[in-house]
């Protein structure tokens, strides 16, 4: 038998980071919907302060956990089989965000082959059409909603085109880091991943810019301009978020390099934050292909 097979599998003592982030979580659902029930009331409560406490909560305690598990790792506490066992419970955790975006867009491609022809009339459906919304036409995007509030659509060119380059462009960089770190090769590696944080940092910038756009007087684009405004503001947003997760995970990744971490041999905690990162970059692709030009 080989050595692997008599391999000591590490058990970590007793931690209370798992009820820490059970509370964070608790006080960021709990703060969150007393917060959008207060602007609803427009009163003063305390819905937001409590929503910012637990995202404060959440922070420590994601960085108390990391913490111990990168000096449990770095004092060779880990074997192939939790090695084995990280890789399962990160390929679970995109395979968890990929049914995430697919409920998005299941209910965008819903609205636009189901719903949107039904109220025109489609399947014999004119009369119920009519009574509903008489002046509805079938088209997508829908840029007029029941009351009459118009809006106007987010074309593909400019920045979003400007957005899909760029994160198309990190991915290649971030394989350009990971092949430099297994072929040991530390000056390559730090040069492709600062490129690439750069890369997800501009793309968050430019997004903002285009949310400054729709939220202009010239697009009136709002969360509340009907079913496309929900559903470009949920896409694209929900993904935003994601790649602000993953510029995250790269700068952790990026100082820990600094700091002389990894080896050709050794470097999951590396290929996970990749992994991710060409996760959120495919997402974006489906976004630009479904909802910016589509």
């Amino acid at each position: 038998m080989t050595t692997k097979e008599y391999e000591s599998y590490y058990v970590p003592a007793q931690s209370h980071w798992p009820i820490v982030g059970a509370v964070a979580l608790f006080m960021i659902a709990f703060g969150a919907a007393n917060y959008v029930t207060d602007l609803k009331n427009e009163a003063n409560g305390y819905g937001g302060y409590l929503l910012l406490a637990g995202i404060a909560l959440v922070i420590y305690m994601l960085v108390g956990w990391f913490n111990n598990v990168i000096n449990e790792s770095m004092t060779g506490k880990y074997s192939h089989q939790m090695d084995h066992s990280f890789r399962q419970g990160m390929s679970w955790f995109i395979f968890s965000e990929v049914m995430f975006f697919a409920a998005f867009f299941g209910a965008l491609l819903y609205a636009r082959t189901f719903a949107v022809p039904w109220l025109g009339g489609a399947g014999n459906n004119i009369e119920t059409g009519a009574v509903l919304w008489p002046e509805f036409t079938a088209s997508w995007p829908l840029l007029k909603t029941p009351d009459g509030t118009e809006t106007t659509g987010m074309g593909w060119f400019g920045l979003p085109l400007i957005n899909t380059v760029l994160l198309l462009t990190s991915s290649i960089t971030a394989h350009f880091a990971h092949v430099a770190l297994e072929k040991n090769k530390r000056p390559q590696l730090k040069a492709w991943l600062g490129v690439t944080i750069i890369l997800g940092l501009a793309f968050l910038f430019f997004q903002v810019l285009e949310y400054s756009h729709g939220y202009s007087d010239e697009m009136q684009l709002y969360l509340t301009s009907g079913i496309y405004g929900n559903t470009f503001y949920m896409l694209t947003g929900f993904h935003g978020m994601h790649v602000t997760l993953g510029c995250i995970m790269l700068i952790v990744m990026f100082f820990r390099i600094l700091k002389g971490h990894f080896t050709p041999d050794s470097h999951f905690a590396f290929q996970a934050a990749s992994w991710y990162w060409h996760f959120v970059d495919v997402v974006w692709v489906m976004l630009f292909v479904f909802v910016y030009i589509m």
